[in-house]
């Protein structure tokens, strides 16, 4: 098989980065700080996560079938070790990227479980979690999995193993930051993945957050909820940030911009005054280069401790 054509990059990987350009912003800067066979590693594995997520939020009817077909066809490429002709991009790229770096194919099973969570009608369907554990459950499987992929493709200074509680932990993190964003967008899915035992703490309900949708205002009771959270969010950070430094040298300046853009929008989250229902909490534009050149930057330069917004919300 021919796996490059004239530019010099498999189409199947061009596609896969298209996908991570138009969904994965600061992902996708991070990812240019890499070299270019990770780049399009992680490109691979952003598309894969990216088409599986669009095919349960779109709701479909089948949505647990073609979960079934994809897990049956990358289960197909990756026993017989070939990933197969590129009639489906994104599974040929994440296929031949498993193959490459010899990722374990239980961290690709266990997020297709969690991503089967969320799909109405199926044995796993979850839609509302009780407690921050049961939330913590549903992400090892659509966050920390992610991160266990990534460690083979960004290469490690220590055995694999001892990286992986922390690449969890940021993959739980950044998951985490999602949810505090993303509330209204959830809410119009009928999905909470909020505890409901921290919210109800504040004296938050649910037809309270279907008001605060309506309306576009965020209940003070909601704003003292989402502080408590935001919290709870940057102490996952705080656990997972010192584990950058287990990766290979040459990736830790693209892990540490996520990291650092990724806690920043929590800082939007709060500068807003907790405005999730009427904007969109993002990072500017310049800000997100501003790090990913300062990070690049510290690399050749006696390391910092490199914490910032993360640890503190503050620019």
């Amino acid at each position: 098989m021919n796996r490059a054509d004239a530019g010099g990059e498999p189409a199947a990987y061009r596609r896969c980065a298209r996908i991570a350009a138009a969904h994965g912003r600061t992902y996708f800067l991070a990812a240019r700080l890499l070299s270019p066979e990770r780049r399009r590693a992680m490109h691979a594995l952003y598309a894969f996560a990216r088409t599986v997520d669009d095919i349960v939020d779109g709701q479909a009817e089948d949505a647990a079938a073609q979960l079934d077909r994809i897990e049956k066809d990358l289960d197909e490429r990756l026993v017989a070790g070939d990933p197969g002709e590129p009639d489906d991009p994104v599974l040929f790229a994440v296929s031949d990227t498993i193959l490459r770096y010899e990722i374990a194919r239980e961290h690709f099973r266990t997020f297709l479980d969690a991503m089967r969570m969320d799909v109405p009608g199926s044995p796993l369907f979850r839609n509302r979690y009780a407690t921050m554990s049961e939330l913590r459950e549903y992400m090892r499987g659509s966050a920390a999995a992610i991160g266990l992929q990534l460690l083979p493709v960004l290469g490690t200074v220590v055995p694999i193993p001892t990286a992986e509680p922390a690449a969890a932990a940021l993959g739980e993190a950044f998951q985490l930051t999602n949810f505090l964003r993303d509330i209204a967008e959830d809410l119009d899915r009928d999905r909470i993945y909020l505890p409901t035992e921290a919210l109800t703490a504040f004296g938050v309900d649910e037809p309270l957050l279907h008001h605060c949708h309506r309306t576009a205002h965020t209940d003070p009771r909601l704003r003292r909820a989402l502080a408590h959270l935001i919290a709870l969010n940057r102490d996952l950070y705080r656990t997972a940030v010192p584990g950058i430094d287990l990766l290979h040298p040459r990736v830790r300046p693209a892990i540490r911009t996520a990291a650092l853009l990724y806690g920043e929008i929590l800082h939007e989250i709060e500068h807003s005054g907790y405005a999730v229902f009427d904007r969109r909490a993002v990072v500017p534009g310049h800000r997100r280069l501003w790090v990913a050149a300062r990070e690049f930057a510290g690399a050749r330069s006696p390391r910092r401790s490199g914490l910032g917004a993360v640890t503190t919300g503050n620019k």
